[in-house]
């Protein structure tokens, strides 16, 4: 049974974590604090959940802004308060030396906890999140790409037609993308709309988008492994390069997964990442 865990976080936000840890597994100590991307909700992890939770302490966190978590009208959104939220998480929930596994915004956050705070880091796991500036001319894209959602939507059939084929974003039919972000939407009196303020995420996105991330990158410590789809975000290139500015970092891929790539081949992440798992977690 999946059970909810509060927590406070910086400036006193109300946070929302999620406990997959099975009986079988150890109920204290170190454990697996998984954190979702931009946009994203802890329920998105639940596949790489329910396989970590038989032997390990496994935790899923709504991020500020996102999920069932306190969206507060004026942030911060800052990089400064995600990582501060994380900390909080890990040192409230007991879960230091954390392995910690992030995806996109969340892998930013877990790897600039890691190189601040090493002492509650045992190892990362960072899934298809570049390290690169990603520029003005990327936020803009965003912004349209906000202003196109039909908003609101008549029915979760018309958030998943719509987020799997008929965004000008897809290039080819991705169902798995239209259930993600059916997750995210909750019905209101005239439709379905997103749980959490498109603004909030533009703002979240401002506060990386523009700077790169190599110094942070270098400073990360513990065992790291750079896991990437063929058809993500993160290119082959700067993965690679990632992996070797990392004092202990690995690499992985998975062919045919898009930049969603834990959700959409759940099956085929397990199988990429699960090695690497193995090994920290028994270390």
């Amino acid at each position: 049974m999946v059970r909810r865990l509060d927590v406070t976080g910086a400036d006193g936000v109300r946070l929302a974590a999620w406990d997959f840890t099975e009986r079988t597994a150890p109920q204290t100590g170190p454990g697996v604090l998984l954190l979702h991307g931009l946009m994203g909700r802890a329920s998105h992890w639940e596949p790489a959940a329910r396989r970590l939770a038989p032997r390990h302490r496994t935790v899923a966190l709504d991020q500020r802004g996102h999920g069932h978590s306190e969206k507060p009208t004026t942030g911060p959104f800052t990089r400064e308060a995600y990582v501060a939220d994380a900390i909080a998480a890990v040192e409230g929930l007991g879960l230091g030396p954390v392995t910690l596994v992030g995806h996109s915004m969340g892998a930013l956050t877990a790897w600039q906890l890691a190189a601040e705070r090493p002492d509650l880091v045992h190892a990362l796991v960072i899934c298809d999140m570049r390290a690169s500036a990603l520029g003005a001319a990327s936020q803009r894209e965003w912004q349209d790409w906000f202003r196109r959602w039909p908003v609101p939507f008549p029915s979760l059939d018309a958030v998943r037609q719509w987020f799997g084929e008929d965004d000008p974003w897809v290039e080819r039919p991705r169902p798995a993308r239209g259930a993600f972000f059916a997750e995210v939407m909750a019905e209101q009196p005239d439709g379905w709309r997103p749980v959490f303020d498109p603004a909030q995420m533009l703002t979240s996105r401002e506060t990386w988008v523009h700077d790169a991330h190599w110094d942070s990158l270098a400073q990360v410590r513990c065992p790291t492994l750079v896991v990437r789809g063929l058809d993500g975000e993160l290119g082959r290139a700067e993965a690679q390069e990632m992996v070797r500015v990392l004092p202990h970092g690995a690499y992985a891929e998975i062919p045919d997964a898009g930049h969603l790539l834990h959700y959409e081949h759940a099956d085929a992440w397990w199988e990429a990442v699960s090695p690497f798992l193995n090994g920290v977690l028994t270390s």
